[in-house]
């Protein structure tokens, strides 16, 4: 049996992912989160075979939430899925130890089978994107200058060009707002801008959000 856990913060969403898994009798939903502070609590208590983890998430985020339970857990399992199908959020998760990365676009047997591959300890990426990471390798990776940011510099970057204010991002990071000033310095450095709102458009051209 593969005890899975879903993180997402829409119940519509979690109930569509549910009750597609529950159509394999292998496979549970042992337990459902709506926030990334509630994932990392769930998974101690839990310890399921997959976490199924959306990147999107309010509060602390799905970044975030991945980091903290893969330093308390090693061995996790954990599928991220995005409503974005760029070769940069794919990178960040699996950087971050994810085992596979996913659309939320892919078609819903996809999902069947990515939990699988990902119980068995197998990275699993969806076709359509592991040829977009390929082929950004090949070409010398790194067009998006977004590739300069750090891993926290990204989440802040993500959180502000989706219109978060300083104080809204120290908040939900757990950080100091100054902290998060310092970033913000950092990532218009490397970013070459000079307002939130450029940031907005950078995300934008990049796919990393949708306008």
């Amino acid at each position: 049996m593969i005890r899975v856990l879903l993180a997402d913060d829409h119940a519509v969403v979690r109930t569509g992912f549910r009750l597609l898994l529950q159509t394999q009798s292998e496979v549970s939903v042992v337990g459902e989160a709506a926030s990334g502070e509630t994932a990392c609590q769930l998974y101690a208590e839990l310890a399921p075979d997959v976490l199924v983890l959306d990147l999107a998430m309010p509060g602390m985020g799905g970044l975030e939430t991945l980091k903290r339970i893969r330093a308390k857990h090693a061995q996790a399992r954990v599928l991220a899925l995005s409503a974005h199908d760029d070769p940069v959020h794919a990178r960040r998760a699996l950087q971050e130890g994810a085992l596979g990365f996913l659309s939320k676009r892919s078609a819903p047997e996809t999902l069947l089978e990515a939990v699988a591959v990902v119980a068995a300890g197998r990275r699993f990426i969806d076709a359509s994107l592991a040829q977009k990471l390929a082929l950004a390798e090949i070409e010398g990776a790194v067009k998006s200058p977004v590739e300069r940011l750090s891993e926290r510099e990204f989440d802040v970057f993500i959180r502000l060009a989706q219109g978060a204010t300083v104080q809204k991002i120290a908040d939900d990071l757990k950080i100091s707002a100054s902290t998060v000033g310092t970033h913000l310095y950092n990532i218009k450095q490397k970013l070459d801008v000079v307002n939130q709102s450029e940031l907005t458009l950078i995300a934008i051209r990049h796919g990393l959000i949708q306008a």
